[in-house]
């Protein structure tokens, strides 16, 4: 009887869990996709396929049988995400699976600026206390993401400041999961911070991708209460709100602007620039 990969991923249908499950395929190695809808599982070489949901104990605890490391890639945010992420662990801790690599935020802490880091801040004391061994992935924002900071008028507005922010690119973070996951032993209880090559300004983002579109991109520093008001005609929950603007206020604050060298240590390669990432968006 052919025995299922000791590696498991979820995520898999979306952005990060993809390219982390590429990028163990690509290196040859076997693994198990952890999935809510198994037909929409990536077709990959040596890959097995299991349905799961993070809210499901019994289900999540059968699709783990046998695992010793799993990629936990954060539930999507909302009101039930706590309540998620600890069935989802208790399975993991109840399976017996050793290791659980684990996407967190820059700074998870109860005071964290950016309200959505809290939340991480939460589930990483929980793995801690399920005595899993772990790896925290802490990621800053992601470097593909901010050309979707732009207005349909070509103006990025928040109440940034003058603040930096060292975002980085979410094809390095798969690269750092994928490795990590393939050598645990390497990365026990251990966080790393994962940042871009440089901390820049909304102001010298709007430059760079002034640069790369061939148009006009500026920054407005809002003041809080026009980011507020900017944002109310969109009818999002009162969280949601807030976690847009405290993106900006994390950055005003400093809280995002450190560096660290952890995706060149783990990977052998340079962390890419906003440049660089906006010239590979093309390429797909």
């Amino acid at each position: 009887m052919t025995s299922l990969p000791t590696i498991a991923v979820t995520g898999s249908t979306g952005n990060l869990g993809s390219m982390v499950a590429r990028n163990i395929a690509d290196a040859g190695t076997a693994q198990r996709l952890l999935v809510r809808t198994p037909s929409k599982a990536p077709q990959l070489p040596a890959a097995a396929v299991s349905p799961f949901s993070y809210s499901d104990r019994e289900a999540t605890i059968a699709a783990l049988e046998g695992v010793e490391t799993v990629f936990m890639v954060s539930a999507p945010e909302g009101d039930e995400r706590l309540d998620q992420h600890r069935t989802f662990i208790d399975a993991v801790r109840d399976a017996g699976v050793r290791h659980i690599v684990y996407t967190s935020f820059i700074d998870p802490s109860p005071e964290s600026t950016f309200t959505l880091g809290r939340d991480h801040g939460v589930t990483e004391q929980y793995i801690i206390d399920a005595g899993l061994n772990y790896t925290f992935i802490r990621d800053n924002f992601y470097l593909d993401f901010m050309k979707f900071l732009v207005g349909d008028d070509g103006v990025i507005r928040g109440p940034g400041g003058d603040g930096r922010i060292s975002a980085v690119a979410r094809e390095d973070i798969a690269r750092v999961i994928a490795t990590v996951l393939q050598n645990p032993a390497d990365h026990v209880n251990v966080h790393y911070d994962m940042t871009g090559p440089a901390a820049l300004s909304l102001t010298e983002i709007a430059e760079i991708l002034s640069a790369h579109l061939g148009k006009t991109i500026t920054y407005h520093d809002e003041t809080i209460e026009e980011a507020y008001a900017s944002r109310a005609s969109f009818g999002a929950p009162e969280w949601e709100v807030e976690s847009w603007v405290s993106t900006y206020t994390a950055i005003a604050s400093g809280a995002l602007s450190g560096l660290s060298d952890a995706v060149e240590k783990i990977t052998g390669r340079a962390p890419m620039s906003l440049a660089q990432v906006l010239k590979s968006a093309e390429k797909e």
